[in-house]
């Protein structure tokens, strides 16, 4: 093939130049910019965050999604790297080196969505059973080890993620929008003057003690009054926290028997931290509390919230509504 061009640059040069400005586009389309043979269609290739864009090259090559790492490392420098995107990405059909550098610089990912819900109230451990069932190969296990410290501070909200989020990425995200809530009562919280962690794990006893938003304040102050008079909270949820299960109905004996930091009956003052992640409404009734006589309450079988002052009248609620 060379020998031939050769001699049609010496008989016909502008006939030879042609020719080999041809050849070279075929060469440079064929070993630089088409898509490989082997292109993987609709498989998920997964960025991780924080890559260089010749970390993301090197990964599309060795994938089968483009044909040169080189080529795409050329190109991000011509025109001025904007940096690569993380997450991951779905290619439906071939393209050339140049719209995938597109998407990755951009962010354009084309793969399919995961919808999840996390209710208020969850905690970690339901967290990871949830994300599991939905999210291929997720880690429930490396999920809780990561999210264990921060209970109380992934936010319950509807996530909608791709499916190879990896577990870091997700409490990341989680963390941001925690971040975004909180924001929307700052002013409250500052007035209130109580720590942030403290109203956090306030709001978590009363996502899982009262439902609705006026209940949760009636509920806050009294359980703010009994630290303020250091009465013990006595709260029954923070068992199910402590067994580690979904529901937990504490006999008398589990109650003062149990030995644990979060155990309210036997420590004075709020549990070490939050027992659920609490949703805005919790947060804000944490801030807001309603200031009543009462010292007691207790929920119904008719589903209210009944009060007490005295531990009398607390008994004869209980008599009455159980």
């Amino acid at each position: 093939m060379m020998n031939s061009l050769t001699e049609l640059l010496q008989s016909h040069p502008v006939k030879g130049a042609i020719a080999l400005g041809v050849f070279l586009g075929l060469v440079i389309y064929a070993g630089f910019i088409r898509a490989p043979i082997a292109f993987p269609a609709g498989q998920l290739i997964t960025i991780e965050e924080g890559s260089t864009i010749q970390e993301a090259a090197n990964l599309l090559e060795e994938k089968d999604i483009i044909s040169s790492s080189f080529f795409l490392s050329i190109l991000a420098e011509y025109f001025s790297d904007p940096g690569v995107q993380s997450g991951s990405y779905s290619f439906e059909k071939k393209l050339s080196v140049f719209k995938v550098w597109h998407r990755v610089t951009n962010g354009i990912t084309g793969a399919p969505t995961i919808r999840i819900t996390i209710p208020e109230g969850t905690t970690t451990r339901e967290m990871a059973e949830i994300f599991s069932n939905k999210i291929p190969d997720f880690d429930p296990v490396l999920f809780r080890e990561l999210a264990g410290p921060k209970e109380g501070y992934l936010f319950p909200e509807t996530y909608i993620v791709a499916p190879g989020i990896t577990e870091e990425s997700l409490i990341a995200l989680m963390e941001d929008i925690f971040a975004e809530k909180i924001a929307e009562i700052e002013e409250e919280i500052d007035v209130f003057g109580e720590s942030l962690h403290d109203i956090v794990t306030m709001a978590s006893l009363l996502e899982r003690e009262a439902r609705r938003y006026e209940t949760k304040r009636t509920v806050a102050g009294i359980l703010w009054k009994r630290i303020e008079i250091g009465m013990p909270l006595q709260v029954d949820a923070v068992f199910g926290y402590i067994y580690d299960t979904d529901t937990f109905s504490p006999t008398f004996d589990q109650l003062t028997a149990t030995d644990s930091p979060y155990n309210t009956y036997q420590n004075r003052g709020l549990p070490p931290g939050p027992i659920a992640s609490p949703g805005l409404e919790s947060l804000r009734a944490a801030v807001n509390p309603i200031e009543t006589p009462y010292l007691y309450y207790l929920t119904g079988v008719d589903g209210f919230m009944h009060y007490g002052r005295t531990f009398d009248e607390h008994i004869a609620n209980r008599r009455f509504l159980r």
